[in-house]
């Protein structure tokens, strides 16, 4: 398998292999709330890891626009896949996630989201990112900036 064939980070991811998504990475794990929100993506690039989302009508408030929420459950998503861009999978929960709202998205906008790990101890994680509008020209423009901090789980074994 070649370096590019590999999933961004460790876990369990499902390679997209064509279309608009093309060459990204899909989590192929069980999550009834984000897979609803969703589909979001991640891979990653010269940059680092970078995740992605088109928000459809599904996403949107009653003012047209991206809602909050879904903004703010994609920043969720965001926050493990930037925690764990040093390679190591982060399962955990979510313990605090701040977001500050910077500017709207309407349905089909294409959001990616960089950010970084601040730190990552034995039990906790920290991360910060933001969520940026790309328009076609290659344009960012900020729409959301989060921080967060992740609880590891507790390993068993089996």
């Amino acid at each position: 398998m070649s370096k590019s064939d590999e999933a961004p980070i460790r876990g369990r991811f499902e390679p997209v292999a064509d279309g608009a998504w093309g060459g990204w990475w899909t989590w192929s794990g069980h999550d009834p709330f984000e897979d609803g929100v969703g589909p979001f993506f991640v891979k990653r690039d010269e940059r680092g890891i970078v995740t992605g989302f088109r928000p459809e009508a599904k996403n949107l408030n009653g003012h047209g626009i991206v809602h909050g929420g879904s903004l703010m459950t994609f920043a969720d998503f965001s926050l493990f896949m930037v925690a764990a861009s040093g390679g190591d999978e982060v399962s955990g929960v979510t313990v605090t996630m701040n977001c500050e709202f910077v500017s709207g998205a309407k349905a089909g906008d294409l959001l990616t989201a960089r950010g970084e790990c601040v730190r990552a101890g034995g039990s906790l994680v920290f991360a910060r990112g933001t969520i940026l509008r790309v328009d076609a020209d290659g344009t960012e423009e900020a729409v959301l900036s989060f921080s967060g901090t992740i609880k590891r789980a507790k390993r068993t074994s089996h």
